[in-house]
Order: structure tokens, then sequence, then C-alpha cells
């Protein structure tokens, strides 16, 4: 499908005098429009399924009569995504392009649209159209009935056994397992959120899959909907085993920062304690040995001696190391750098002036 097709099967006009919020509306200031959705779809080499997406997902939010805004993200495409992209931004104003200067990856990608997101409610899926766009109402439903993320659930997969199910299924249950969270599918970008939380997640790695476990450390209210897993009609999937491998380090990762993200001396400061006082003890009944029966410690227990050495030196070690995580700490509460670099963002006024 091309653009002019997908911009003609609009049931109607590109109008957003129905879709945006009245103005000074929900504590907005005066004047000011503001979407009640955004849709975040990141595209990487995607050129063949842009149009259709496109198509579908304005068909589904027309009927739904929700107001809405549409950020695509181009994550450095080296097809021609990005000009698709570019000719959909010049064409309608519900949609805005952002452009990132080289490929950051989906978790970036999804963070630089989260950032340019206005609405109530924020909706990611992805651009390969494995994901319906016909399903979106049941997110916003359930976000209107008081949830803060709803997570789509694969529940009946078509993907590769051995590459991809289990993989997924064994990441799955040790996620909900370190979160607490009880999901059944936190891989899958297919989720909706209350925007002005959403906002407030830092993200970065692959990060983006662990929304949900990240967002219930702020409190957040969390249910699951079920979805279909579609094939992939246009491209290639971008997904390889070793993306596998990065999810399972991200899973130590998010395991060890919900419980020790604001506080890690306390991780590491026990560690250091345990093995300080370990060897502080053996060092004490040394000394003791030396002092009581004059014996020579050196040629009688030098391996000894040197591992009571090692675990004050490894301990004293765990505890500096927790007070370098305490400044790390100190310093992302008081301003962190984006995790991606942005070259272009278009708007409909804007997009005669883009490079």
């Amino acid at each position: 499908m091309s653009i002019s097709n997908a911009l003609h099967s609009r049931p109607e006009e590109i109008s957003t005098s129905h879709r945006w919020a009245p103005s000074g509306s929900g504590g907005l200031s005066t004047g000011e429009s503001i979407p009640m959705v955004s849709v975040v779809v990141p595209f990487y080499n995607e050129e063949g399924n842009v149009a259709e997406l496109y198509a579908r997902l304005h068909s589904v939010l027309d009927k739904s009569g929700w107001w809405y805004e549409l950020i695509f993200v181009d994550d450095g495409s080296t097809d021609k995504t990005y000009r698709l992209l570019r000719e959909l931004a010049t064409l309608d104003p519900l949609v805005t392009v952002i452009r990132l200067r080289r490929n950051f990856g989906q978790t970036a990608a999804l963070a630089a649209g989260f950032a340019h997101t206005r609405g109530e409610y924020v909706l990611a899926m992805d651009g390969d159209l494995q994901h319906d766009p016909s399903e979106i109402p049941v997110f916003l439903d359930k976000l209107t009935e008081g949830y803060d993320i709803v997570s789509g659930w694969r529940a009946h997969r078509i993907d590769n056994l051995w590459l991809r199910r289990i993989p997924s299924r064994c990441a799955n249950w040790l996620m909900s397992k370190l979160s607490g969270v009880e999901i059944h599918d936190f891989g899958t970008t297919f989720k909706a959120y209350r925007g002005d939380l959403l906002r407030q997640l830092p993200l970065y790695g692959e990060m983006h899959r662990f929304i949900p476990a990240i967002a219930s450390a702020y409190g957040a209210s969390i249910c699951e909907v079920p979805i279909q897993n579609i094939n992939r009609t246009h491209g290639v999937s971008n997904y390889g085993i070793s993306r596998t491998f990065r999810v399972m380090f991200d899973l130590i990762t998010i395991g060890f920062l919900l419980r020790y993200m604001s506080r890690p001396l306390h991780f590491f400061g026990r560690l250091g304690l345990l093995t300080t006082t370990a060897g502080s003890f053996v060092a004490v009944f040394l000394l003791l040995q030396k002092l009581v029966s004059g014996t020579s410690v050196l040629p009688q227990h030098g391996p000894l001696m040197m591992f009571a050495a090692v675990l004050i030196l490894v301990g004293l070690q765990m505890l500096a190391l927790g007070l370098l995580g305490e400044l790390s700490v100190w310093q992302h509460f008081n301003g962190s750098k984006q995790p991606y670099s942005i070259s272009t963002v278009l708007h409909a006024d804007e997009c005669g002036h883009a490079d």
C-alpha cells in the first residue's frame, strides 16, 4: 500500500478538530491543544509496513472517537522508511516523526517517542504489523477502568519453539519471580500506559520490556489483555538469538535495580561487612595464637593469614563500591543524559524546513 492510497483510504478528511482536547481542559493552559491518546511506533527498515500500519491505525482510532496523535520513530533505518514517514508527517498534522541519528535500538527509540508524547494515555506497538491495531480499544478501555499499565499477552505464540518461545517463557517466569509482577508476557512492545507515569521512568539497554517491573516499584497497577500473535508479511525480523543473552543480563540488572536502585550501599555494604568481619575474625584468631601460644604465624598459618587479608581487602572494596554507587544514584536523581540522539523532529507545519 502506498502513502497516497493510505491517505485516500481514510473515512474522512484529515481534521484535528474532533481528536484534540478543548483548550483549557484537564488543567491545561488556555489555548493548548492536547491529544488524549499518543501512539508510539518505532520503525527500523520497515518500508513495506509503514503505509498499511498508518492506514489501519487511523481506521481504528477514527472510529474509536478518541483524540489522538501518532508518534513514529525512525531508528536509523537504511531503506525508504524515513522517506515514507516524512511524507506522512508532511500530509497529516496528526503525525510526528522522530529520526534518530543511528540505530540506537528499540528501547532508545521508544524512549525518544515517549519523550515527545503529550497524551494522557500512551500506547506503544511494533511497526512490523505483528500487532493488530484493532485491539487498541481494548487497551484503552482497561486504562479508563483505572489501571496504570495494560500489557499485551501473546497467549498463543506462533514463533520458533527453540529460538523464541522457550527462551521467552523462561525469561518471563524469571522476571515475574524477580519483580513480583504476575504477568505472563513481559517481552511484547504492545502495551498501554498512563502518560504521566510513563514519562517518569528511565529507559536504556533493553529495558522497555521490563517497564511493568520498573513501574511496580512506583506503585503502578498492572493488568494483562490477550493479543494476537501475527506472522510478519513484509520485511525481515530483527530478532536474533543474541537478544536472548542480552535479556538474561538485563534480568540480573532489573532484579538488582528493583531492590537496590536507590540504595546500592545496602547491597554492597552487606557483602563488604560480611567479608570484612570474616577476615577480621580470622586475623584475631591468628593474633591470639601468636600472643597466647607463641606460634609462628607466617610459617604455620601463612595461607590462612593471606586468606584473612584478602577477605578484609575485598570487604573494603565492596564498601567503596557501594559508596560509588550512592554517588551515581545522587547524580542520576540530579539530572541524567538521554539514551538517544535525535537528528530531526518533524511536525506538519515544519516539514518544508526539515533537513
